[in-house]
C-alpha cells in the first residue's frame, strides 16, 4: 500500500481490479480540516480517463510494472504488432489503449509497459521526426502573419505546417496533440 500523497503524473496502482495511471496530481488544502487529493487517472486496460478525490490519509495498492525495449512492426485493427530484438517473441498491444498509435514508425524501438506479462501501455516519445510527402505550394507574399498549409506526413497524418515547408521536408510533430512544433 502507498499513500495518495505519494501519488505523481505517470504512478500507476490498482483499485476494484483496475490498472490506472495518474495522468494530473492536485494536492488541494482548502481553511481547516484535511487536505484533499484530486487525481486524473487513465485505465491502462480500457484506455478511459476519469477523476477521483481521496482525503489526506487514503492508501492505494501499489503495482508494479516493468518496461521492455520491443521493435514496432505494424498495426490493424486489433493492436499494435511490436517484436522483442532477441527473443523474436511478438506481443500485440490493443489500441484502445495506445495513445499516439499514428505516429509509430517501423522498424524503431519503444519502451512497452507490462504488468504480469500483460501489455498495457506504449511510451511514445514527445515529439517524432517524420518527412513530409505532400503539401501544396507556398504563395509568395502571403507571409505576414501566421499562415499554415495542410501537409501529409509519411505515416498519412494530416498536420497543419507553415507556408515555407516542402515537399521532402522533415518536421518535428508533438505526438501527444498532432500539432507541427519545428523544422527538423
Amino acid at each position: 500500500m502507498v499513500s495518495v500523497n505519494e501519488l505523481r503524473n505517470g504512478a500507476i496502482y490498482e483499485d476494484a481490479g483496475n490498472l490506472l495511471q495518474v495522468v494530473t496530481f492536485e494536492h488541494i488544502k482548502m481553511g481547516r480540516g484535511s487536505a484533499n487529493i484530486k487525481v486524473k487517472v487513465k485505465n491502462l486496460r480500457s484506455g478511459s480517463i476519469t477523476e477521483k478525490s481521496f482525503i489526506n490519509t487514503a492508501k492505494v495498492q501499489d503495482v508494479q510494472v516493468v518496461k521492455k525495449e520491443l521493435q514496432y512492426l505494424y498495426k490493424d485493427d486489433m493492436g499494435a504488432y511490436f517484436m522483442h530484438p532477441t527473443t523474436f517473441e511478438q506481443i500485440t498491444v490493443p489500441l484502445a489503449v495506445l495513445t499516439g498509435a499514428q505516429f509509430l514508425k517501423e522498424g524503431e524501438i519503444y519502451p512497452v509497459t507490462f504488468f504480469k506479462e500483460e501489455p498495457l501501455d506504449v511510451v511514445m516519445p514527445p515529439k517524432v521526426k517524420l518527412q513530409v510527402v505532400n503539401t501544396a505550394p507556398g504563395v509568395k507574399g502571403n507571409s505576414a502573419s501566421n499562415v499554415f498549409k495542410d501537409a501529409e506526413l509519411e505515416n498519412g497524418v494530416m498536420v497543419k505546417v507553415p507556408l515555407f515547408i516542402t515537399v521532402g521536408d522533415a518536421v518535428r510533430v508533438d505526438t501527444r496533440t498532432g500539432v507541427y512544433t519545428e523544422r527538423a
